[in-house]
Formats: C-alpha cells, sequence, structure tokens
C-alpha cells in the first residue's frame, strides 16, 4: 500500500515540472559498484583483481576553451576534450595474485629486464568497466544500473604504497588509468547517447 506521506520528501516542484507528489528518486550508492579489467596483463583468471578493487574514481571530463576576440567582446567555445585517468586503488593480496597481475600489464608496456617497448598501443591497451550495481547478490543476481566502458587503457603511472609497523591496514597498490574514450552503456542513458547533430539552429542564430 503506499504511504502518501513519504511522496512530500522531496523539493516542492513548480506546477510545469513533473509531478508534485513523485516522491524522492533512489540514489545509485558509492559502494556498490565492481571494477573489470579485460586483456589486462596476461594470467587468468583476472577476477582476483576485481575482488580485491577498494575504491575508484568515475571518468571525469573538460572541454580545452577556445577564445574568439571579436570587436567589443569575447565568445568563448568548447574545444577538444581531454578524458581525466582514473584512479583504482587495490590490496595486495598474500598470494600475489594482484602484484602479478599488475606486473603483466607494465611489462606488456614496456619490458624492464630486456629494456625494450611495445611496438604498438594494441600490443598491452585493455578495455575497462565500472559498473554500479543494484546491490543484489547470490540467488538475487545483481543489476547493472550503470557501466562507464574505458576503450584503450592503459597504466599511466603505479604507486605500490607504503609498509609501516603502526597500521594494521593491508597493503595496497594504486594506478592510475589512462584511456582514449569512455561511453555510458547502456547506450542512450548518458555519454555516448544518440543525439541529433543540429547545424544552424535558430537558437544560435546559425553562428558561433
Amino acid at each position: 500500500m503506499a504511504i502518501s506521506t513519504l511522496s512530500k520528501f522531496t523539493v516542492p516542484l513548480a506546477n510545469d515540472q513533473s509531478s508534485a507528489s513523485q516522491g524522492l528518486l533512489m540514489p545509485k550508492l558509492q559502494y556498490r559498484f565492481r571494477v573489470i579489467l579485460e586483456n589486462f596483463g596476461v594470467s587468468t583468471p583476472r577476477s582476483e583483481l576485481t575482488k580485491q578493487v577498494i575504491d575508484v574514481s568515475r571518468p571525469n571530463l573538460t572541454f580545452d576553451n577556445v577564445t574568439l576576440d571579436v570587436y567589443n567582446s569575447k565568445v568563448y567555445m568548447a574545444g577538444k576534450h581531454t578524458w581525466d585517468p582514473i584512479t583504482i586503488n587495490v590490496r595486495d593480496d598474500v598470494n600475489n595474485a594482484v602484484t602479478k597481475l599488475v606486473g603483466e600489464q607494465v611489462q606488456k608496456q614496456f619490458d624492464f629486464f630486456e629494456q625494450a617497448s611495445a611496438v604498438s598501443g594494441i600490443d598491452y591497451k585493455f578495455t575497462s568497466r565500472v559498473e554500479v550495481l543494484d546491490g543484489g547478490n547470490g540467488a538475487s543476481a545483481p543489476n547493472v544500473l550503470e557501466t562507464f566502458e574505458l576503450y584503450g587503457a592503459y597504466i599511466e603511472s603505479v604507486n605500490y604504497n607504503t609498509l609501516a609497523y603502526a597500521t594494521s591496514d593491508p597493503a595496497t597498490i594504486t594506478m592510475n588509468i589512462r584511456y582514449d574514450n569512455a561511453i555510458q552503456t547502456p547506450q542512450g542513458t548518458g555519454i555516448g547517447t544518440a543525439v541529433t547533430r543540429t547545424v544552424g539552429t535558430l537558437a544560435t542564430g546559425g553562428g558561433i
């Protein structure tokens, strides 16, 4: 049975907006997620790394600023875009499964023993997926609410962090992942959505 008073736990909306009695929408929760790295390292299964993730940052996007100096003013336009690296923190397990995978990926990018580099990016780049989940588990399989798929990814930097007598925290490894492109799936719910390309619309007067 619907509880009508709970529909009032939100911000009052104007009459021309959506229903004022819709209530507050359930947010995505930060701790319901998983990270999957495909073609990362050499060893299998790669799920060992997924199970040891502590936290991950979602992609950040920045557009360069193009400034056009005109008669009495300035006009600003969006230039080329940049995807900032994401950061993944993982626990370093006693079986060395995580360290081995990270080391293999780094070695694919550059062989530190032989001092030999990879021939091309396709030899070492991988795909990363950051999935937001709905909290399901076990017999109630989780549903994926959102996925950021990162293409053309590689390890930009890796930090094996510190060891200390004065703490009980686990040993960790921090990776900064650089990538070429990011798409939100399912497509139609974010970045990657098909949007009609507009040319010379009335909103801009057909100019800048």
